[in-house]
């Protein structure tokens, strides 16, 4: 399309092989005029031109409207004038020059510089180029102007002159020399080929010949013919000549084009391609779109001075400032409406379709099966080349940059995007009004889209999804200049080792997402993109060329540039992060280069659930629901963990299926990563640095969660992930891995992982009871319950059952005590006399396994760790706790590790159900000596040592007795009453009765640092001042056990250590026998025993003796023990012989006469 002469045609549609547009219809006479006027004004040419020029010569004044006459040229009428107004003078026989014609002179000498007068097309250009009001031309020289134009227009000849003139380029551009001629279809050639014409005077014709033609729509070749419908539709205004000033020419193409990127108003077809054939041809020369000229003519001083006109680089520079404060309102409109016309017709853009000419070419992006409505649309042009791009097909740099700046142009202003217009306007208008500017709008969008602010409507979103696409920001940050604004800073400090532009700064702005480099308005912007990108694995361009085969080989997947709408947002990163996590078994893994790129991804979009779209799309009513309030980093996906038996099921099973993927790679979890990173570089850094995880690190930190390292956001993040885990044994991804197969075998249907545990460890264990010879739990699966088993010890919570039962419990005595450590545990020990039922029965159980099974004691374990280092390395872990108990008074014993050894005695010494080695040893006594004891307490209640008791009394009587323990028992109880009459903490009995007393009569032996029998002696001694019975009792039990063996009597056993070496070094040990030596020594004068010992074993005899009085026996064999063991022994057994000596001569005398028989009895 350019100029038109009479007969002229209408315009045909494009060609298919893609070159330019061409109008059908003539390019008039004006190009050679043109040509002439310039050549000859400002070079005064050869004698052809100067007659040519001559042919121009103006009418006479009065005269009727005539022609002109043309040297060698037929004459051209002019149109008449409205009357009244002045006539052209007749023709002078010399040149006409518009600055010498009466209507335009004026002007001329006040608007034009003096030597451009000459040149009738200087001056030309110089008055239609003026738009200041001051300046304005007259109406009588608008209407020759515009006359002497359109008689321009209209002679046939300029086509054989402009032959000539471009013979050489004709030559060249065979195309244009093989146009019909006569009809103006070389020149209109010539116009769209100007860009490849070398010749410089057939250059500066075409160039001048179109400033002309733009200047007046009504000169335009079938614009006219072919928008007149449009323009009285729309009321742009039937301009006709002489009744507006040239300027106004360009508001009637000004208002089609708005009205054509208008999504209100409806444009035909043929306007429709007028339009943007105008758009096209105007879009290497600024001045060649009238509107925006005048529009930007000061904007262009203002910000493009130095910017060369021609191929589209004002045009760059302007819309490069569009948003800045000082351009003008008008101009930014005018900038719009030319960006918009590109989106319609990428060729609008000079530069655009110049660089990236042969691309399209090359990679069939202008395909000729594809409508030219689709294929001209920027959109279709971007996704087709970034298409080429990402599978790593050569786009020329040249063309990737003007795609790069379009492509942020479509970022930078929502309204270029008819789709986002149309779609998101009531979401516009009603949260993201006003914030039109350097892409705050679409930003505010994508907001909406996260849910943050309001919500959006499924054809907003989708076309967001599609610009977003379009635009492809992944691949460039810069692109979203929003993003680019805020994050600038945060790139510039912790980004700054990677280049500009490249992909991976994305990535690197998502791992240092919540870190102390963020800042708050880049976090938003990052996680709005994010949003959007999450939902569209191509458009992480890292992803896709890494996983592009993988995801094409698993997944099914399409072209870049191809979107099924079957598949949901998401769905194939989901098929690809499922099978990045397969075994080698389970086969089909991803290629080592996509694996590592979907851990990466993972890892960052952990700390947003919503850049999970699956997640986020089947939880959003639990999400609501549960976790309104979690609106912390990280806290929405934790509220729903924790609430997981109480999610709908398809969000239940999504939840799941990510837990377990973080079981295997605790990595995802990067908030806790960066929490724990001290501990990870202290103890787990090998384990961090490996690429394939396999629950390895979240069991090395589980092992090192008390570490001095180790601070509260990494201790309660690693204890949140094991509470999760014990809802379902999957989640434990080493356990899962090693017992699957026995759980499936042994434990089927069942589901959270303690009662797996539970199900399994009750397996081993009888098995292990029965010896049978093949265990049903394999040996790996052993291992890893094992595993499973001590570090559920360390918290209470996670062990559900306990934890529930003693919930009121921990609230009422446990309230301020941390969970970790087993500190509730503990506490909850140590308050059990006043527990409820149900806890305490829990707790009970719970130290019976511990006691079976001294690894389960995770505090014991963790006070005593150096010391089981120490003294108990090759000790079975079943007897650990009785190798410390052995080693208890050793010099290098640590006093923390002793004082939990000594608490642990105490517990045992309580019940002998807590004490496995007793309890096996004494299992055919406890129920032969001491069934009533049992018989005696009721179900569910502890024995409160009375067992224990019973039996330690039976030890002690069983001299005299002759019911003797077995020597299992008899050794294990013998042991019991040495540890206690060092501590007398270790005898509940004494504890129960005679607390009142050790306060009162013993308070200082009692705060005594170490307890090595003091609070025993110290009753011993102030026997006489007990007034309570039950106490008395218990210390008369102290003295009774006393007398059975030395040895359980610590300060005697002090005092008389020398003398047992010298006098009793042949009696063996046990039963009496060396304190029996000793008080045979006693009484003989001949021995001299040590002081000390002498005044101990007095005291004793004192205390027996005074026993003996107070403590009635309780039965013969008790008599019979105190007489046997009474000083007064032979004095007694005199006066007993005598009763029965007594006793029997009355019987012999005396009982015939009580009771006599009569002879008829006995006859009888």
């Amino acid at each position: 399309m350019a100029a038109c002469g009479r007969g002229s045609l209408v315009l045909v549609g494009a060609p298919l092989n893609g070159r330019w547009l061409r109008a059908s219809h003539c390019l008039p006479a004006v190009a050679l005029t043109l040509l002439l006027a310039w050549h000859c004004g400002a070079q005064g040419g050869s004698d052809r031109v100067r007659d040519a020029l001559g042919a121009h010569n103006q009418p006479q004044d009065g005269g009727p409207v005539g022609q002109v006459e043309v040297q060698g040229l037929p004459q051209a009428q002019f149109q008449a004038r409205p009357q009244g107004q002045a006539q052209f003078q007749a023709p002078r026989k010399n040149i006409w020059r518009l600055s010498e014609d009466p209507m335009c002179h004026e002007d001329v000498v006040r608007l034009c510089p003096k030597h451009t007068w000459q040149n009738n097309f200087a001056v030309l250009e110089c008055l239609q180029d003026v738009r200041e009001v001051d300046d304005e031309i007259s109406s009588d020289c608008n209407h020759l102007l515009w006359n002497y134009k359109f008689n321009l227009t209209t002679d046939p000849k300029f086509e054989a002159a402009a032959g000539e003139v471009c013979k050489i380029t004709l030559g060249e551009v065979k195309e244009c020399a093989d146009q019909e001629p006569g009809k103006g279809y070389i020149i209109s050639c010539l116009i769209e080929h100007r860009a490849n014409i070398t010749e410089y005077q057939c250059r500066q014709f075409i160039t001048k010949m179109t400033a002309i033609i733009f200047s007046d729509y009504q000169l335009i070749c079938g614009f006219v013919d072919s928008c007149k419908n449009d323009i009285n539709q729309l009321k742009c205004g039937s301009i006709r000549p002489g009744e507006k000033d040239v300027h106004s020419q360009g508001e009637v193409v000004s208002c089609l084009e708005k009205a054509l990127v208008s999504e209100d108003k409806a444009i035909s077809d043929n306007c429709k391609k007028a339009i943007l054939r105008v758009a096209e041809l105007s879009s290497d020369d600024f001045h060649l779109d009238r509107h925006l000229y005048f529009s930007c003519r000061d904007d262009r001083e203002r910000f493009c001075e130095d910017i060369l006109g021609g191929e589209g680089r004002v045009y760059k520079c302007l819309f490069n400032h569009k948003f800045e404060e000082a351009m003008s309102d008008k101009c930014r409109e005018a900038l719009t409406t030319r960006q918009k016309l590109i989106v319609q017709d990428y060729k609008v853009s000079y530069s655009l379709a110049k660089a990236c000419k042969n691309d399209l070419r090359k990679y069939r992006c202008n395909a000729e099966n594809l409508p030219r409505a689709r294929e001209a649309r920027l959109s279709y042009l971007l996704l087709c080349l970034e298409s080429s791009v990402h599978r790593g097909r050569q786009v020329s740099g040249e063309c990737q940059g003007e795609m790069l700046d379009y492509r942020r142009m479509l970022m930078e202003d929502f309204s270029l995007s008819p789709e986002i217009v149309l779609n998101c306007r009531s979401e516009i208008e009603l949260h993201c009004s006003g914030l039109h500017r350097k892409g705050r709008t679409l930003h505010c969008l994508m907001r909406m889209g996260r849910g943050d602010k309001g919500s959006l409507g499924q054809n907003c979103q989708q076309s967001l999804q599609s610009l977003v696409q379009e635009t492809d920001p992944g691949a460039d940050y810069r692109i979203d200049r929003a993003l680019n604004e805020a994050c600038e800073s945060v790139i510039q400090t912790a980004c700054k080792h990677i280049r500009n532009g490249d992909p991976m700064i994305l990535s690197c702005l998502m791992e240092h997402l919540y870190t102390e480099k963020m800042v708050e308005e880049c976090e938003h912007r990052l996680l709005e993109l994010q949003y959007f990108i999450s939902r569209d694995w191509k458009l992480d361009p890292v992803l896709y060329r890494k996983c592009q085969g993988d995801a094409s080989r698993l997944c099914h997947t399409q072209g870049w540039n191809q979107t099924s709408e079957m598949l949901p947002p998401g769905a194939v990163f989901s098929c690809l992060y499922r099978h990045a996590y397969r075994t080698e078994e389970q086969g089909r893994r991803l290629s080592r280069d996509c694996r590592a790129e979907i851990q990466r991804i993972l890892h960052q979009r952990a700390l947003d659930v919503k850049l999970e779209p699956a997640l986020q799309e089947r939880c959003i009513i639990d999400l609501g629901k549960w976790c309104s309030e979690k609106t912390d980093p990280g806290q929405e996906l934790e509220c729903l963990q924790d609430h997981l038996d109480d999610l709908a099921v398809d969000c239940r099973d999504i939840v799941g299926n990510l837990t377990e993927l973080e079981s295997e790679d605790i990595q995802i979890e990067a908030l806790l990563m960066r929490a724990c990173d001290p501990v990870i570089q202290t103890y787990c850094h090998e384990l961090a640095d490996n690429q394939i995880d396999s629950g390895d690190l979240m069991e090395c930190l589980v092992q090192n969660k008390h570490q001095k390292e180790m601070n509260e956001k990494c201790a309660v993040g690693v204890t949140h992930f094991q509470l999760i885990q014990m809802k379902d044994f999957r989640f434990s991804y080493k356990f899962k891995m090693a017992c699957k197969e026995d759980v499936l075998k042994l434990c089927p249907n069942i589901k959270k992982k303690v009662d797996v545990v539970i199900c399994l460890s009750t397996t081993v264990r009888n098995d292990t009871l029965q010896e049978n010879k093949e265990q049903r739990v394999s040996i790996k699966c052993r291992k890893q319950l094992r595993v499973e088993e001590l570090e559920m010890t360390e918290d209470i919570r996670l062990e559900p059952d306990l934890y529930v039962s003693c919930k009121v419990d921990i609230e009422k005595h446990c309230q301020n005590v941390p969970f970790g450590n087993a500190q509730v545990v503990e506490c909850l020990k140590d308050v059990k006399k006043v527990l409820s039922t149900r806890c305490h029965d829990k707790i009970f159980k719970l130290q019976e396994s511990e006691m079976s099974d001294p690894e389960l004691d995770y505090t014991l374990m963790r006070v005593c760790k150096q010391m089981i280092k120490r003294y108990c390395a090759d000790a079975d872990s079943k007897n650990v706790l009785q190798c410390l108990k052995q080693n208890k008074n050793a010099e290098l014993m640590d006093p923390k590790c002793k004082q939990m050894i000594t608490k642990r005695q105490i517990t045992q010494n309580t019940d002998y159900r807590l004490n496995p080695v007793l309890r096996k040893a004494c299992k055919a006594d406890i129920p032969k000596f001491c069934q009533s004891v049992l018989n005696n307490v009721k179900d569910g209640k502890e024995l409160e040592g009375q067992v224990i008791s019973c039996l330690k009394l039976k030890y002690a009587d069983q001299v005299l007795t002759g019911q003797r323990l077995s020597s299992d028992c008899e050794d294990q109880i013998r042991i019991i009453i040495q540890e206690s009459a060092l501590d007398y903490r270790l005898d509940p009995q004494l504890q129960i009765h005679c607390t009142k007393e050790i306060n009162s009569l013993c308070a200082e032996e009692v705060a005594a640092q170490e307890q090595t029998g003091q609070v025993e002696e110290c009753l011993k001694i102030n026997l006489l001042k007990i007034v309570g019975e039950p106490c008395k009792k218990e210390v008369l039990n102290m003295l009774q056990e006393s007398k059975a063996d030395i040895f359980v009597d610590p300060v005697l056993h002090a005092a008389c250590g020398l003398d047992i070496k010298h006098q009793c070094a042949s009696i063996l040990p046990g039963k009496g026998r060396q304190m029996s030596c000793l008080l045979e020594a006693l009484e003989d004068k001949t021995v001299r025993l040590q002081p000390d010992c002498k005044k101990r074993l007095q005291d004793r005899l004192e205390m027996w003796s005074y026993a003996a009085k107070v403590a009635p026996a309780e039965g013969f064999a008790d008599l019979a023990y105190q007489v046997m063991t009474s000083p007064s022994k032979n004095y007694l057994m005199g006066l007993l012989a005598l009763g029965v000596c007594i006793l029997f001569l009355l019987g012999m005398t005396c009982g015939r006469i009580t009771k006599r028989v009569t002879r008829e009895l006995k006859d009888r």
